[in-house]
């Protein structure tokens, strides 16, 4: 008996051990379990007890003109956060009737912020004012899991600039886009469109993280270990711009009760000195939390103020396009610039095609002062019949139509020049031929450019035929003070014969000292070479056009402007190039006459039969 007694015994013993070990062997392993397998999930939870961890946002980096004038800065704002799990839904109540806002509103923010994270603090109420926030800091300890951040909106110092198709606007990020990337947290903003938006990643920053302890109640107790585990956010980069802000200022105020755009351009190096699409918006009103009433009504105004029409606007050039083709007949040895082709006040091709310019003989030179359509006629039908059309694409597509020029903004357009399978799919293959492709030589028909694109043609005539790559920053100011320049584009475009893109010079020039330029674009301090066009409308009056730059010998600016409904350009898009460039090349404006012109002039959305029928190649000859 007390041999089994005692067998009973031992075994008993090693029963108690084995599961000892086996209790000792769970501990160990939920241990680790918890400790490194869940130690992502499990350790905000044990740090909830004590702690609260608020993440804290960075700056975001400023904008600067090209003289280092703040344009774009930051203003204080308080926004309120959620923790979720260490929030009590019975407290809502109290909540909604300090935010004074429905308990039906309070309930679906918390629960978006549920859904985008149970443990991280999300913004629930942005851009609170003082007052209420101040009342909620009173009451915070009856909230426990609820806290508060102090942020930043866009602040715009000088008053009077809009710059806002520039600049662009900030919203909330969707659930979409915090839920795709964890760079985002609920309630923070996002870059939707101008510079903002292309350089969001710079402008952004880092976000910081900051522990504080806090008591039963949710009260602030100061920071955890005097803040040695908290990470300090990362401001975000500046940029520094190309623009000009007097010269922007000026553009803006001639653009104003107009649409269209203007865009001016150092033909140098590609940088935008000037960029206006008319109408504007008002940035001021979507720098913190939009304005509902206004957003609705700029995104059902017809005139489409979101529209950037100086990089996504298109419309046919009209006689603008008249010097780039005289540069391709030049190349293609179709004229020289002797050659004389006689205007007998229409051209005739299948059908008769009408010319405004006195009848007579016109060489390259007079044909661009005069702007014969006879003479851009005739040497279409040549290039088309002798050289292709696939030919005359290549050559207009090398100076920036018809394409993307990389502007360092987004929503940029590529436009349309025609080309034989373009004609072959929106025609037919064997429907179309030389009466489809006359028009294109006086910049009408199937082509479709931007105000940017002809600002680019401009430039690139004046400086004697160098592709340019458009740019809006020139530099990136890290946080840290490196200096991170931008480096765009400069090249040689190949077919350009210097003595060629000489006489076209020439001719731009007699545009402004004799031509239809005369009126509005000759300066006495500065000699300006420009084209003056019209584009035809359907819809009502025509649209006015025109293209310069200046210096003629050694340009330092080149302007492209678009007056939507503004008739011929020699009347409504000229006077507004000339001032700016009176402005940017002399500091000051001195024609006032030509000022109030402006200001008073104002398109018209109709026109009368006879001038539609007069405008057949939307080129004034006079005013």
């Amino acid at each position: 008996m007390q041999y089994r007694k005692k067998i009973r015994t031992q075994i008993s013993l090693r029963v108690l051990q084995v599961c000892i070990v086996l209790l000792g062997l769970i501990i160990l392993g939920r241990l680790f379990q918890l400790q490194i397998l869940e130690y992502d999930t499990y350790n905000p939870l044990s740090r909830e007890n004590s702690l609260r961890q608020e993440v804290i946002n960075p700056a975001r980096g400023l904008i600067y003109d090209r003289n280092g004038n703040l344009l774009v800065d930051n203003e204080p704002i308080y926004s309120i956060t959620i923790t979720p799990a260490s929030y009590d839904s019975k407290n809502t109540p109290i909540l909604a009737e300090l935010m004074d806002v429905p308990v039906k509103e309070v309930k679906k923010r918390i629960q978006e912020a549920r859904t985008y994270s149970y443990y991280r603090s999300s913004r629930i109420f942005t851009e609170v004012d003082f007052e209420t926030f101040s009342i909620l800091q009173e009451s915070i300890w009856q909230l426990p899991g609820v806290g508060h951040q102090i942020e930043s909106k866009r602040d715009y110092p000088i008053d009077s600039l809009h710059a806002s198709h520039i600049f662009g606007y900030l919203r909330e990020v969707s659930k979409e886009e915090y839920l795709r990337t964890q760079n985002y947290h609920l309630g923070d903003k996002v870059g939707k469109s101008g510079l903002e938006m292309a350089y969001e990643e710079h402008l952004r920053g880092k976000l910081g993280t900051e522990y504080i302890k806090i008591n039963a109640m949710g009260q602030n107790l100061g920071s955890y270990r005097d803040g040695a585990i908290d990470e300090a956010p990362k401001k975000g980069s500046d940029l520094y711009t190309t623009i000009d802000t007097e010269l922007q200022l000026l553009a803006e105020d001639l653009m104003k009760g107009k649409q269209g755009a203007a865009v001016a351009i150092n033909p140098d190096n590609g940088a935008i000195l000037s960029m206006v699409s008319a109408p504007e918006y008002d940035i001021r009103k979507l720098s913190g939390r939009i304005d509902s009433e206004y957003w609705q009504s700029i995104n059902t105004d017809t005139t489409n103020p979101l529209y950037n029409r100086a990089i996504s606007g298109k419309q046919p050039p009209g006689s603008t396009f008249k010097p780039l083709m005289a540069l391709m007949g030049l190349e293609l040895d179709i004229i020289t610039p002797e050659t004389e082709i006689n205007n007998p006040g229409y051209y005739s091709r299948g059908r008769r095609y009408n010319d405004l310019a006195d009848p007579g003989k016109y060489n390259v030179g007079k044909a661009l002062q005069e702007s014969s359509n006879t003479f851009f006629f005739w040497l279409m039908d040549r290039i088309a019949t002798q050289k292709g059309l696939d030919k005359w694409h290549e050559l207009a597509t090398s100076f920036g139509l018809g394409r993307l020029n990389k502007i360092d903004i987004p929503n940029e357009v590529t436009g349309t020049i025609p080309d034989s399978a373009y004609f072959n799919r929106v025609l037919g293959e064997g429907q179309w031929g030389i009466g489809d492709q006359l028009n294109l030589g006086i910049g009408q028909g199937f082509m479709a450019v931007s105000p940017l694109q002809m600002a680019l043609v401009a430039a690139q005539i004046g400086n004697g035929g160098y592709k340019l790559q458009p740019h809006l920053v020139s530099a990136i100011e890290e946080s840290d003070g490196t200096m991170m320049l931008t480096a765009p584009q400069k090249e040689k475009i190949p077919w350009v014969d210097p003595e060629e893109i000489k006489v076209v010079k020439d001719g731009m020039r007699r545009v402004v000292t004799d031509g239809s330029g005369r009126y509005y674009a000759d300066l006495d301090s500065v000699t300006v070479a420009g084209k003056t066009g019209t584009a035809q409308n359907p819809h009502g009056q025509d649209h006015g056009w025109f293209i310069s730059f200046a210096p003629v010998e050694n340009p330092k600016i080149a302007v492209a402007v678009l007056v939507e409904n503004g008739g011929y350009g020699s009347i409504s898009a000229a006077p507004i190039a000339s001032l700016m460039i009176e402005q940017y090349l002399t500091g000051e404006i001195d024609r006032s006459y030509v000022y109030d012109y402006v200001k008073t002039f104002e398109p018209r959305k109709q026109e009368t039969d006879d001038e539609e029928e007069q405008n057949l190649d939307g080129e004034s000859q006079g005013t």
